[in-house]
């Protein structure tokens, strides 16, 4: 059980690329897209998938590509500030913990450079997994010992294998659309919100100042294309409409931006990650949503014990998989299930659940 094929080349595939080839795997790389993806939102390690990336030899580089954040501040719907922190970050929580917040676009590159001798498939998708033989679009069929579906949310190994999407999905209620712009608040390593009302967002300072992330948020449960993005621009230019504050400028940088995100917020929970030769690897079998903060780390962690446990026991490693990694998920997934209903505020247990993990060793 040496040849193994990733779906996704976003986090979690890049980092278990990297693992199995440590383990010495033949891995290959599908990604629907021509390259690496642009954009996305801060995102942040901590706990246990810090340590993943000491284990990678690329702690001291994750945090040269720290967003630097020195605080933030509140403001209401007119603009008037009604609180401000030194101490704290809405994106990134405690400024003085270990934690490293970095652009999610930053990480997936770093993870993409750290993968020697992987093969990569750009600009093609899987259109049938039947046993061990994979189907392209473009590609000529192949053999798999092991399919990986690090596909996202809106999985398509997940769909082919295991079913619709609805099955697994359960929208919390909000949607998020994230892209980056000129840093037109001129912010000095600083984030600002806006709190309160359907919609609502924020806007913080990127690369040294150079730019900015803009985050643009509503709530209710919309029907979209996670594909047609144009349709999702003039949802978001919809639902911002008289919103005030920035956000008519805002508005105009989100219909010139190259990395336009927008989805819902939502959680996959299943009862297994697996079928037949076929695992399931952070948000394709386990997405905690935006409001966990623990999306990137446990598709980090993911990816280090699922490599692990293949290079282990092949026979017995989906099995091994789940049982270290579900309690962990599990506690992150409800974490955020509260913090929606706390309005993000992460609550005591925070810091415990983030760290309820301790890593094997392989």
């Amino acid at each position: 059980m040496k040849n193994v094929l990733i779906s996704g080349a976003s986090i979690g595939g890049p980092a278990l690329a990297y693992w199995l080839r440590h383990h010495g795997f033949s891995v290959t790389v599908v990604e629907r897209a021509c390259g690496l993806r642009p954009g996305g939102q801060a995102i942040d390690v901590r706990g246990p998938a810090l340590e993943v990336v000491e284990r990678m030899g690329l702690g001291e580089r994750l945090r040269s590509l720290s967003t630097g954040m020195r605080g933030m501040n509140m403001v209401d719907a007119d603009g008037n500030e009604l609180f401000r922190s030194t101490t704290h970050t809405l994106s990134g929580g405690d400024l003085a913990s270990a934690d490293v917040e970095l652009l999610r676009d930053d990480l997936a590159q770093m993870l993409f450079d750290a993968a020697d001798g992987v093969e990569h498939l750009f600009d093609d998708t899987i259109t049938a997994i039947d046993g061990t033989r994979v189907t392209f679009e473009k590609a000529a069929p192949r053999d798999f010992d092991v399919v990986v579906g690090a596909d996202g949310l809106h999985s398509n190994v997940r769909r082919l294998v295991f079913g619709p999407e609805s099955r697994f999905i359960s929208h919390l209620g909000m949607n998020l659309a994230v892209f980056t712009a000129p840093n037109f608040l001129g912010l000095d390593h600083w984030q600002t919100f806006q709190q309160g009302g359907v919609v609502g967002g924020g806007i913080m300072s990127a690369r040294s100042n150079a730019e900015c992330r803009v985050y643009m948020g509503f709530h209710g449960e919309v029907s979209f294309d996670h594909r047609d993005v144009e349709a999702q621009r003039r949802l978001v230019a919809e639902k911002f409409d008289g919103a005030g504050w920035v956000w008519p400028t805002a508005l105009k940088h989100m219909w010139e931006a190259p990395d336009f995100h927008f989805d819902s917020m939502s959680q996959i929970r299943m009862d297994s990650w697996s079928r037949g030769d076929v695992v399931l690897l952070g948000d394709a079998g386990y997405c905690g949503s935006p409001l966990s903060g623990q999306g990137t780390s446990m598709a980090l962690v993911g990816a280090y014990v699922l490599a692990g446990e293949l290079a282990k026991d092949p026979s017995a490693a989906f099995q091994r998989y789940e049982e270290l990694l579900r309690p962990y998920v599990t506690a992150n997934q409800d974490m955020a299930l509260r913090n929606m209903e706390t309005g993000g505020a992460p609550g005591d247990d925070f810091a415990e659940i983030v760290n309820s993990l301790s890593l094997p060793g392989y």
